[in-house]
């Protein structure tokens, strides 16, 4: 477009179609998020070509994950999630090595001359075990949104989830890392154990650091709270870059782990509901558009249409197996162990990262990117719509609105607006009162 302004119609297709998918896909009683997903595979190169991710557009997206996840942090229970902590470890642990095993022996017996033909440069062992190193990753995006949209974020399971899914970065990492330096020696495992090491130091160290400053300079801040605003978005912005940067780490677990550090002082409650506007009304329809619009699907034969099926079924088995053991092993209960594994699903834009890394790598062929697209695609639908059905069994457990988020989008609106909040908090202290009565009748 002339004077370099169509980023504006596309912005304003983006915005309408994932809001309105986003309502029909709720009157078929599924979270809105699929719809903003649908919004970008329609519009994307993949099915009306309308729209094609432009820089701007990828960089957004990036800066719309990374708010996510800093409101997900401020939402974040610290005292569930200090005793969900062994547990997340061991969750995501028997989560990576399942789906490792999972995608190693299905590509063993596709990946041969005749069935499908590799071009990569790498042994066919480093491949088969790429592709599981493929499955492994987490994008808990994707969950945290649903979660959010659900009310069930700062629920045991929600915590479950968002601990385990940190970890299961650091350890995809770590498995990327072993893969890739097996096909290149310029590759440190050590080198890189030692950085992940270095940001859990950093987190800890800047995290107290701004902590101090922040409940110091709040004392004393009666007015101006917008400044705060300004801070805490530095705080993150500074936690993701150093996470990407100086420690090969996620840019989306920075941007946590500051939400964590500032969930601790007086001002989360209004930070949050300053950042999720913004999230919800711009960045977060542009990141799940983003999604769709990366998609390109290339030719497909028999054998890799099969493989694609397969593959699919084996990412989906491999998360709620192997996520849902560990949280048995950590006694978690049936319905619990059932949403957490369902949470780790989604593989999103992580995969296609670690994708593209391994093609560049030559542990991967041409023939398998196709599979492994359509997997991406299939896991960050299918979450939502799953999610939302675990999260019918069990008892509730959610917490009320006074604690200061909401539990839902309709609640969040009239908190935003002020109007019916007072009849909210009163609501939810009248369920509290009956719960705790029927609990000490059950005693």
């Amino acid at each position: 477009m002339e004077g370099g302004y169509g980023f504006l119609l596309d912005l304003a297709l983006i915005l309408l179609s994932t809001k309105l998918l986003g309502l029909l896909t709720q009157r078929f009683q599924l979270p809105q998020v699929v719809g903003a997903l649908l919004a970008g595979l329609i519009l994307g190169p993949a099915v009306l070509d309308v729209i094609q991710e432009t820089e701007f557009i990828k960089e957004t997206a990036e800066i719309g994950v990374i708010v996510m996840m800093f409101c997900a942090g401020m939402e974040t229970d610290v005292k569930e999630l200090k005793n969900s902590g062994k547990a997340a470890f061991i969750i995501a642990l028997i989560g990576v090595l399942v789906p490792i095993a999972g995608g190693f022996g299905l590509t063993y017996f596709f990946n041969r001359p005749g069935v499908i033909d590799s071009d990569a440069a790498a042994s066919t062992f480093l491949q088969n075990m790429f592709i599981g190193v493929v499955l492994t990753a987490t994008s808990v995006s994707i969950s945290v949104e649903t979660l959010k949209e659900l009310g069930k974020l700062k629920t045991r399971s929600g915590n479950a989830i968002l601990g385990a899914a940190i970890i299961d970065d650091v350890l995809g990492i770590i498995a990327l890392t072993v893969i890739s330096s097996m096909a290149d020696s310029s590759v440190s495992i050590w080198v890189v154990l030692l950085q992940i090491v270095g940001f859990f130091v950093f987190v800890a160290v800047a995290g107290f650091l701004f902590y101090k400053f922040y409940t110091h300079w709040v004392v004393k801040a009666e007015k101006g709270m917008h400044r705060h605003v300004i801070i805490a978005f530095v705080f993150c912005l500074l936690m993701s870059y150093v996470a990407e940067v100086a420690f090969g780490v996620a840019d989306i677990t920075g941007a946590f782990c500051a939400g964590v550090i500032i969930s601790m002082t007086q001002r989360s409650q209004y930070l949050n509901s300053k950042f999720d506007v913004l999230s919800y009304a711009y960045l977060s329809p542009l990141f799940f558009a983003s999604i769709g619009l990366q998609v390109t699907l290339p030719a497909m034969t028999p054998a890799i249409i099969l493989f694609s099926v397969l593959l699919i079924v084996v990412a989906v088995l491999t998360k709620v197996v192997g996520c849902g053991l560990g949280a048995k092993l950590c006694h978690y209960q049936n319905y619990q162990c059932a949403r957490i594994g369902v949470g780790m699903i989604s593989r999103g834009e992580v995969a296609l990262i670690v994708a593209s890394k391994g093609m560049a790598l030559g542990l991967m062929g041409n023939n398998f990117l196709g599979p492994v697209i359509l997997m991406v695609v299939a896991t960050t639908i299918v979450t939502p719509v799953l999610l939302k059905f675990v999260f019918r069994w069990g008892p509730k457990n959610t917490p009320p609105v006074e604690k200061g988020f909401a539990e839902n989008y309709a609640q969040l609106g009239a908190l935003r607006s002020g109007i019916g909040v007072k009849e909210m908090a009163e609501k939810a202290r009248a369920q509290a009162a009956q719960e705790k009565a029927a609990a000490s009748k059950e005693k």
